[in-house]
């Protein structure tokens, strides 16, 4: 599996992983307007411009990492059933088991043109600041049985369940994230689709700023920024200004000729001594 095009170096996988909270808490490591999903899946892929994942880890854009949402459903998954199926043989550490092979593309979402994409690090030590995320705006869904399995199968030491193995949102420290989709405000969403965030807040070592709009799964035209509203807006009122400008020079210039046309007959005379007597 490799990704081909549409960054500055093409990447091969190399590994995949998992992050979740429990059946209280979620567990992803990207929020969306401050909202966190059940999991999140992280298919690590590295520069075919080195020999192996580990020459590459620690060089800028050596990394590349396709994520996508994990949240509940209806219906159990039959892709992710053939992994999660197999979990309680290798649910303490250092256990591993062969598996039949199977199309892992499944395991993402369908529509995989609407995304989120910035610039980060690593989200496990040492958080090499390497990796170009993209994130995948449509969710995948697992049945509640599924997810009770991701959450409570795995061992941590201690004989401890795993569990909430995701690291916080970080700092923006000025990063953009990019989409390469646009968002209407109070927009339809389609099926899967995450909030429209204003905000997306990566958990590896720098979240960042939104540009760009994220968008809904409709087809009709898109409705005006926020961006744009404020600009319609100051335009609306800078020309209601400039009109009261205009018309408030012409008084003023009209009242100005008035008072010096009639100044102009006006012949200053002195008071006389009677007058000033009187």
């Amino acid at each position: 599996m490799m990704i081909v095009g549409g960054l500055s170096q093409d990447y091969r996988a190399a590994q995949l992983h998992f992050h979740w909270g429990s059946s209280s808490s979620p567990g992803s490591e990207h929020t969306v307007n401050a909202q966190r999903f059940p999991g999140e899946i992280h298919v690590v892929h590295y520069s075919m411009e080195y020999e192996s994942i580990n020459d590459a880890k620690n060089q800028p854009g050596g990394l590349a990492v396709l994520a996508a949402f994990i949240q509940e459903g209806p219906e159990l998954n039959p892709t992710y059933e053939q992994l999660l199926s197999h979990l309680r043989e290798v649910e303490e550490e250092g256990k591993s088991i062969e598996i039949p092979g199977f199309d892992i593309h499944g395991l993402l979402p369908q529509r995989l043109d609407r995304y989120y994409r910035y610039n980060g690090s690593l989200t496990t030590p040492p958080c090499y600041q390497s990796v170009n995320w993209t994130l995948f705006n449509q969710t995948v869904s697992l049945s509640q049985e599924q997810l009770a399995v991701l959450e409570n199968t795995v061992h941590s030491e201690h004989d401890h369940i795993l569990q909430l193995n995701f690291r916080e949102p970080q700092r923006l420290n000025g990063r953009h994230v990019l989409t390469s989709f646009k968002s209407p405000i109070g927009g339809r969403r389609g099926p899967g689709a995450a909030p429209d965030p204003a905000v997306v807040s990566p958990a590896p070592g720098d979240s960042t700023s939104h540009r760009s709009g994220q968008g809904a799964e409709g087809s009709g035209a898109h409705a005006l920024s926020t961006g744009d509203m404020l600009a319609v807006i100051f335009g609306v009122l800078f020309g209601v200004t400039a009109v009261a400008f205009l018309v408030y020079v012409r008084k003023t210039r009209s009242r100005n000729q008035r008072l010096g046309s009639e100044n102009k007959s006006v012949i200053y005379k002195a008071a006389t001594t009677d007058e000033n007597l009187a």
